[in-house]
């Protein structure tokens, strides 16, 4: 018998019809000297160039899509940024209000995002234990429903929709290298590439600092993060969790993990050889390949995929561009 997941192969498409033509269909870049420096033929599909800046529109605009309008006046998250600013351009689509709990810590362009689009923002305390805390507060004070950024059935299907359009794009693909925080894009991906194509590998890259999804693939068991990491990849400080681990647990083939130099350095070549301003979250995927477990045990393939995540940049963090940010 099959095991039984929160989401199926069919969700993941029903997903896709109902975004489609409310989001962009990212370009999948090549690189020639990153081809030549991993030795492999990469793949890079640019969710940065996405609507809001990250593939979190997806999942936020197929679970705000899939509500009763009539049953809800307000939809409420708690983000690191890129979930709350998809939900408050999703929100705003479809005209309720929205509210984003936020950790006190996430970069300041994120939070001004947010209230771009028209969210009203709540802080917390920057643990996993406040987000929800508050979240559940928010909610009873608004009225509105909670969409988990990464553990909604409807989040997660949408962000899976990424792996239909891979497929689609790479027919040849042998693998592909996601990063990993709660697991959301990481379980709809898996659902969907392996369904369709189960001879596909799926990797996820986590950094050192934040390794709840590799201790939990070692160990065989769901090991959350016990203390709040310390990473500059700031979109997966959270854990996976209780929806996301069953399919990361079957699906997934192996977790790279990566350390805080390896991210940086990743993340640098990508914007000096592509052009490609990333924020560091969207570098672990190239920080994987480029570590030796990770060119050990992928010898022998040839094309392999990269999720560029996001491209939120907390440019204030720039030191050159500071002077600018004061005139």
């Amino acid at each position: 018998m099959s095991p039984q997941y929160c989401v199926t192969l069919s969700d993941v498409q029903e997903a896709h019809r109902r975004i489609q033509g409310l989001v962009h269909m990212t370009p999948v870049m090549t690189c020639s000297s990153l081809d030549a420096l991993t030795e492999h033929k990469l793949f890079f599909k640019c969710e940065l160039l996405q609507k809001t800046g990250s593939f979190k529109i997806r999942g936020a605009l197929n679970a705000v899509k899939s509500l009763q309008s009539d049953k809800h006046t307000a939809v409420v998250t708690h983000s690191s940024g890129n979930h709350g600013q998809a939900l408050a351009l999703a929100a705003q689509i479809m005209g309720i209000p929205a509210h984003v709990v936020v950790p006190s810590t996430a970069a300041t362009c994120k939070k001004s995002a947010i209230r771009g689009y028209g969210a009203s923002i709540v802080e917390c305390e920057p643990t996993d234990e406040s987000r929800a805390e508050v979240a559940a507060k928010t909610v009873q004070k608004t009225g509105g429903v909670l969409i988990h950024p990464n553990q909604d059935p409807a989040v997660i299907a949408g962000q899976g929709t990424i792996g239909l359009e891979v497929l689609q794009q790479v027919p040849g693909l042998e693998a592909l290298v996601i990063p990993v925080g709660g697991g959301g894009m990481l379980a709809g991906i898996a659902v969907a590439v392996k369904a369709i194509k189960p001879d596909v590998k799926i990797y996820a890259a986590e950094p050192l600092n934040a390794d709840d999804c590799y201790r939990s693939k070692i160990n065989g068991i769901l090991t959350p993060n016990l203390h709040p990491p310390i990473t500059i990849a700031d979109g997966v400080k959270t854990s996976i969790g209780p929806n996301t681990w069953p399919i990361i647990r079957d699906l997934v083939n192996d977790v790279f993990v990566v350390t805080e130099d390896e991210i940086k350095s990743a993340t640098r070549l990508v914007w000096e050889r592509m052009k490609l301003l990333i924020e560091p979250t969207a570098g672990l995927g190239l920080a994987a390949i480029l570590s030796s477990r990770f060119q050990e045990k992928a010898r022998d393939m040839q094309n392999i995929g990269v999720v560029l995540c996001g491209g939120n940049v907390d440019l204030s963090s720039v030191d050159w561009l500071k002077p600018l940010s004061s005139n």
